[in-house]
């Protein structure tokens, strides 16, 4: 699809065709293809139209109800941020007391249309013609929001004296130039080097600004953290999906951090919560109460030490992110089970407890284990009756198994 075809999409003709689609069902596109050339609808515009429809149904996992009246592209869609984490990039740059945002490489607008709705003033900013076009169209709601077809390092921003409340967000492209697959998606990078616009341009532009994020990889090393920035790790239902650098009002405490979102909560965890946190492992044949797995937001973070710390506990084996504790503690960023029992794994012994306590479906947990879960399930020959769950995981360096019980 080019600007032109997109035009024609969002208006007129195309408009309507796009609007009476039925649901996207990819075994009957082909035929319903067919019935609208057949009906006199161009064959280009029904292609552009039915490629819309499917992208919605993708979409619908990040943007819910919204993903019906927005346009996409795949790469587009690929990179852009789920609208829950978008909300909360919004009310970080409407709390710090900013009221306008460039938006430098806005991708289809996703976080744009987030600062648009939270009141904020928008001037959003993408290379790319087509990406460009489409977040116009995704931001035609809000008057105080525009979009420019512009590189970011072209754009002439305000100085900190002229315009203090005017901050900078940036989502540098992660993508190389190549079609990697036959959906036309070219291959995502994490080498910093790779961004674009340039990592150089990212740190030198936002470190002059009033105020400033950058989302980037979750797989950001703690290495890279510029001095003075705040560097947040985000997860969402479990999955780690950015790990976003703030500048200058936006840094509210400079360091590491990580938020977990789970439903309607977001809870943060800081390094602050991690001081204090006795660096302890745990030994097997002390293993008992509970173990706590962190959220992997927090792993990434490095943050493991505020798990230690507020249940009062020793990691199971350093870099995990499993504490065991005799303390039943209430951790929302943490999920728990209760240990019934913790052995040197052994397949043998592990066949035998199974056998003994008439599991026929286990649910196999894995932290830091080499061990092929697969193959592991063959050998057990479950045949009973009762569910189980275990951790294959290391205690102290050596390869353990856990028998637990989810606990709410």
């Amino acid at each position: 699809m080019d600007p032109a075809l997109l035009a024609r999409l969002t208006s007129g003709e195309g408009w309507g065709l796009l609007q009476s689609l039925p649901p996207y069902d990819e075994s009957s596109a082909l035929e319903l293809a067919g019935r609208l050339r057949a009906a006199g609808f161009d064959a280009e515009l029904v292609g552009a139209a039915l490629t819309q429809s499917r992208l919605r149904v993708r979409a619908t996992r990040k943007f819910g109800e919204a993903a019906a009246e927005m346009f996409f592209t795949d790469d587009g869609l690929e990179q852009a941020t789920r609208s829950e984490l978008a909300q909360l990039h919004a009310a970080r740059f409407r709390d710090s007391g900013l009221r306008h945002v460039f938006d430098l490489g806005c991708g289809i607008g996703a976080d744009a249309r987030a600062f648009a709705r939270a009141g904020l003033q928008v001037t959003a900013v993408d290379a790319d013609e087509l990406t460009a076009a489409v977040a116009a169209v995704n931001l035609r709601p809000w008057e105080r929001a525009k979009v420019r077809h512009e590189a970011a390092e072209a754009v002439p921003l305000p100085t900190r004296e002229v315009a203090p409340d005017t901050g900078v967000w940036m989502d540098p492209a992660r993508r190389t130039p190549g079609v990697a697959d036959i959906t036309g998606r070219t291959r995502r990078t994490f080498r910093l080097d790779e961004l674009v616009p340039s990592w150089d341009f990212v740190r030198e532009t936002c470190a002059r600004m009033p105020g400033a994020g950058v989302k980037l990889s979750p797989a950001f090393s703690h290495a890279q953290i510029p001095a003075g920035t705040q560097a947040q790790w985000t997860s969402f239902d479990g999955e780690v999906l950015e790990c976003v650098l703030w500048w200058g009002e936006l840094a509210w405490q400079p360091g590491r951090c990580a938020v977990v979102v789970s439903g309607r909560f977001a809870y943060e965890v800081r390094e602050d919560d991690a001081v204090g946190a006795e660096s302890r492992t745990a030994r097997l044949d002390r293993l008992h109460g509970f173990v706590y797995e962190a959220d992997r937001a927090v792993i990434r973070a490095g943050l493991t030490g505020a798990l230690v710390r507020r249940v009062d506990g020793s990691e199971l084996d350093g870099g995990l992110g499993v504490v065991t504790s005799p303390r039943d503690v209430v951790v929302p960023w943490a999920k728990k089970y209760a240990v019934l029992d913790a052995i040197p794994f052994n397949v043998k012994a592990l066949r035998a407890w199974a056998r003994d306590h008439d599991i026929g479906r286990l649910t196999i947990k894995k932290r830091g284990a080499s061990v092929d879960t697969d193959q592991l399930r063959r050998q057990l020959r479950l045949s009973g009756s009762a569910t189980g769950t275990i951790l294959l995981t290391r205690v102290g360096g050596a390869q353990a198994v856990l028998m637990l019980a989810p606990l709410p």
